[in-house]
């Protein structure tokens, strides 16, 4: 409402001044009519001032927290509790992590130690079972190289069998 009363005062101001300075005594043209025509620099300030005003009239009442640096420090405050407690939980899971990791090396070590024994056994038994005396060795040897001789001799006469 106090807009509309200022817009009021200007043109009557601004009629005012036209009809002091366009009088006939002068003798001089009238000034051709403008379509827009802007208020002058003190009534543009004038109007400024009067808006400003009722704005902050207008405006609720502000709490330190809506101030920017007030409302930050808090939730800075609040963040920075957050975060401690989000990094301490990081760490209380990363040492019951290492800790089920450690026990799990260990079981691993002694299935690896128990695996070694069985293995061990294991080629004992095959030492014993195979074990051949020199000659009887060098006997399965020379049997073997038989077997080769005559498989080798069969096909090769196979492939330069009898000519048709």
């Amino acid at each position: 409402m106090a807009a509309r009363a200022s817009v009021l005062a200007l043109h009557q101001v601004r009629n005012a001044h036209r009809t002091s300075t366009s009088s006939p005594a002068h003798g001089s043209k009238p000034a051709p009519p403008r379509g827009l025509t802007l208020p002058g620099r003190r009534q543009l300030a004038l109007s400024l001032t009067w808006t400003a005003a009722l704005a902050a009239a207008a405006a609720k009442e502000a709490k330190a927290e809506d101030i920017g640096l007030f409302g930050l420090r808090r939730k800075v405050k609040e963040a920075e509790k957050e975060a401690e407690v989000i990094v301490k939980e990081g760490f209380e899971t990363v040492e019951k992590g290492l800790e089920s990791a450690e026990k799990g090396l260990e079981s691993a070590e002694k299935g690896i130690e128990s695996v070694e024994r069985g293995i061990e056994t294991a080629e004992e038994g095959v030492e014993a079972a195979l074990s051949f005396g020199g000659l009887a060795q060098a006997g399965a040897v020379a049997g073997a190289e038989v077997v080769g001789v005559l498989v080798a001799t069969s096909i090769v006469n196979g492939i330069l069998g009898p000519d048709s």
